[in-house]
């Protein structure tokens, strides 16, 4: 019996010593350039939009607009009424006219003073005729005269302005469109008590021809952003229909919280199809200023530790850390210590140690014909 079991162990392990390493499949590490589309989410807004609040206080007398009506620039859309402006101007045109009064007296006296001066400087040419005094009195009598005439010229101006500054403040009281656009917003009727620290705005205009549609880019697929180019996108409410809109404006900066760039696409809505407000799905390209490796997507394995591929040298595995970027069909991007050529195996899996002594097995992969058709 101890001969049989001896035999038996001696058998197994001759078995164990002639099946070999484990055989694992490897696809090769393929540079390709990348060019291919994702979908991202995005927001529509209207190109312009404003908050109309009141400059002055007052009560609205009329309004003849309502939600969703159509605006031109300049046009009258509110009428306010403030009685205390009336007085105010009031006042403000009795006091320029009271200044020109004392100004028109002024000169007047500034005048006749200059003509008795001049009569004195005549006379006074002969000898004896007018005092020396009478004449620097008649003299300082036109400089004083000048004087006041100056400082009643300088009244007028001031109280000229403090009229136009009322008459400024009342043109406030009409209500304009600041830009052609849509009330899309109206807080407030006929009789209403309105003013600069109102809570809520009187009406909200916005355009709709015009729209933004803003598209938080992700930073791994921010390389070759190129301002111009043209990209498609849909809306919930027409699923089936394509829209396109060019990009316009890019940040060139990476918002800290969400790693994402906002880029911003100039949309046409001239026939008033697509809404402000709209989430969109952007069919976005992705191209890389070089090329990139791929590797199929389940060559990646993680753990709670690390992401990483399992390559193969020498008969050997060794796990190397990778940052997956890209997905193009079966096959993903990847960043991290590996060049085109190195051996990976197909399935990256943590039973796959470092180390473990293997036998590669190359298999044929569609990436390294055309990673666009996995």
């Amino acid at each position: 019996m101890l001969v049989a079991c001896n035999s038996s162990q001696t058998s197994t392990a001759s078995a164990a010593t002639q099946a070999g390493p484990p055989t694992v499949e490897v696809t090769p590490v393929v540079a390709k350039k990348l060019d291919l589309t994702i979908n991202l989410p995005g927001e529509l807004e209207p190109y312009e939009a404003v908050a109309i609040y009141p400059k002055v206080v007052g009560f609205v007398q009329w309004i003849g607009v309502d939600r969703g009506s159509h605006v031109r620039s300049g046009q009258l859309i509110a009428r306010l009424v403030a009685p205390e402006l009336v007085s105010q101007r009031a006042e403000a045109q009795s006091k320029a006219e009271g200044a020109q009064s004392q100004l028109a007296a002024g000169q007047a006296k500034l005048a006749g003073d200059e003509s008795t001066y001049a009569k004195l400087q005549a006379a006074a040419k002969t000898p004896g005729v007018v005092a020396g005094n009478d004449l620097l009195l008649a003299q300082k009598a036109v400089e004083g005269d000048q004087a006041q005439v100056k400082a009643l010229s300088d009244n007028v101006q001031a109280a000229q302005q403090a009229l136009r500054a009322v008459s400024e403040t009342e043109q406030y009281l009409r209500i304009t469109a600041p830009f052609d656009g849509v009330i899309t917003e109206r807080n407030i009727h006929p009789g209403a008590l309105v003013g600069p620290n109102t809570p809520i705005p009187m009406l909200r205009v916005e355009t709709l021809q015009h729209l933004r549609l803003v598209v938080p880019v992700p930073e791994t697929y921010i390389a070759a952003v190129l301002e111009g180019s043209e990209v498609e996108f849909t809306i919930p409410a027409f699923p089936r229909r394509k829209f396109k809109g060019r990009i316009a404006r890019i940040s060139h900066a990476v918002d800290a919280k969400t790693r994402t760039m906002p880029v911003e696409l100039d949309v046409s809505n001239r026939g008033g199809t697509l809404t402000p407000g709209s989430f969109s799905e952007v069919m976005w390209p992705v191209r890389r200023p070089g090329a990139s490796l791929l590797v199929p997507s389940s060559a990646i394995g993680t753990n709670l530790e690390r992401t990483f591929v399992v390559r193969v040298r020498n008969g050997k595995t060794e796990w190397v850390d990778v940052k997956p970027g890209a997905s193009s069909g079966s096959y993903t991007e990847v960043f991290g210590d590996l060049q085109a050529g190195d051996e990976v195996a197909v399935r990256g899996s943590d039973e796959l140690a470092p180390g473990t002594q293997v036998k590669a097995q190359r298999v044929a992969t569609v990436a390294q014909v055309d990673p666009q058709k996995p």
